[in-house]
């Protein structure tokens, strides 16, 4: 009895011992795609741990956000309690950090309310969004902008935008606690829409200072805090990329350490050493040398020994 079940031959037209488990697709290749968890009641968020690892060549003293609890900062529940009315808004990402859209930065009494003292405008070209910046102004202490026409071109710029972030955050805390007041800064960040790339600027900035937060981790807790952010292909690739980089920037410095570490002790031990050999050993005596040689009785010194029974000596006894 014949079988009609088509044979499963090869891309070669060539019969093979071997079953092909997947059809085949005739495309361009294409990297994998990155899936980001969405934000659920059941799957656990990631755990925030500020790290402050050094991945920026200026160094900011930063180390008072680690007296703040980041444990209840990431919400539960996004799914149920977001509404469509608050892609307006701009929300919390960080106790310092706030991602919105730009009708948010113009809007005085929300920069008031929060505690707004810095906005970081994300714009595609000079002389725009100007309406936010001039409102921003009146409130806030500093006022920064990035110009960038695409993601592309915002990639080199994370770095930047972290260490504009954390030097404010610096700046402000001592300007406070030199009035006898110390309080903690707050940035908010934002584009025309708060869901591209305002919100890639902050998950890379989540990546920066937060301790072993990867891409993923970032992308999912943008989306838990703003529901409506938009990561396309895109933009995970790019902060993937960024994860790397900063991988290696911290493996460079964990290695730069290491190096400094063992040099020291080298140092350290080498100087010990020539202290030792430095220390001054009383010179040896005459007896020094006798004590092991038997002069049969002998125990006069050896300069009497030298210059007894010569017809001249240097001098006599009176």
């Amino acid at each position: 009895m014949l079988s009609n079940k088509p044979e499963d031959v090869s891309m070669s037209g060539i019969p093979s011992s071997h079953k092909r488990q997947h059809e085949y697709a005739f495309r361009l290749p294409t990297p994998p795609r990155i899936v980001v968890p969405p934000p659920s009641l059941t799957y656990e968020m990631p755990s925030l741990h500020l790290g402050l690892a050094s991945t920026s060549n200026e160094d900011v003293d930063i180390g008072f956000l680690k007296e703040l609890h980041l444990e209840d900062t990431v919400q539960k529940n996004t799914l149920l309690e977001w509404a469509y009315e608050r892609r307006r808004q701009a929300q919390m990402i960080l106790p310092w950090l706030y991602l919105g859209p730009m009708t948010a930065a113009k809007d005085k009494d929300f920069l008031k309310r929060e505690g707004i003292t810095m906005i970081l405008a994300i714009r595609a070209r000079e002389n725009s969004m100007m309406g936010a910046i001039k409102n921003a102004q009146e409130v806030c202490h500093e006022v920064a902008t990035i110009e960038a026409a695409n993601y592309y071109q915002l990639v080199s710029q994370f770095f930047r935008t972290t260490n504009m972030i954390n030097q404010h955050m610096a700046r402000y805390r001592q300007v406070t606690a030199a009035n006898g007041d110390a309080q903690l800064g707050k940035v908010l960040v934002f584009c025309e829409s708060g869901n591209e790339k305002s919100a890639a600027v902050v998950a890379a900035y989540l990546m920066n200072v937060l301790d072993n937060f990867n891409h993923i981790c970032a992308m999912q807790v943008c989306q838990a805090q703003r529901f409506c952010v938009n990561f396309d292909d895109s933009i995970k690739n790019i902060l993937r990329s960024h994860w790397d980089i900063i991988q290696a920037k911290r493996a460079v410095a964990t290695s730069h350490a290491e190096a400094r570490a063992t040099t020291l002790l080298f140092q350290n031990q080498n100087q010990n050493q020539n202290q030792n050999l430095s220390v001054a050993k009383p010179k040896r005596t005459i007896e020094d040398f006798d004590d092991d040689v038997d002069m049969d009785g002998f125990a006069e010194s050896s300069d009497k020994l030298r210059f007894t029974g010569r017809d001249v000596t240097p001098f006599q006894d009176r």
